[in-house]
């Protein structure tokens, strides 16, 4: 049984998961995963969520967003993608609205 009221406890409890897991594994041909994947994933899907890089920088312990924004620029582009399709909807659907009132 894990008691979760450190860091070192945290890291414990995870390497006898992965310990055990290792094993079940080999047996399945599964990849291993390290603690520092599972963080890394963390990141990558709130980022890819839309949450703000200054929150998840937090969550991180990163001591500046930069380190954050650097580890993590490869996923930058499809947001940038995302954000210029958010923007022109934005820009189309406000221009039919100012249309639809000059009507009246």
């Amino acid at each position: 049984m894990c008691f979760l009221n450190s860091v070192v406890n945290v890291r414990r409890c995870f390497s006898g998961i992965v310990e055990i897991r290792s094993l079940a594994d080999k047996f399945a041909k599964l990849p291993q995963i390290r603690f520092h994947d599972m963080r890394h994933t963390h990141a990558t899907i709130l980022l890819l969520q839309g949450e703000n890089p200054k929150i998840v920088s937090e969550r991180l312990g990163h001591a500046d967003v930069r380190i954050t924004l650097d580890t993590y620029s490869h996923i930058l582009p499809n947001m940038q993608k995302e954000t210029a399709k958010n923007l022109g909807k934005l820009i189309y659907s406000e221009s039919l609205d100012d249309e639809d009132e000059n009507e009246i």
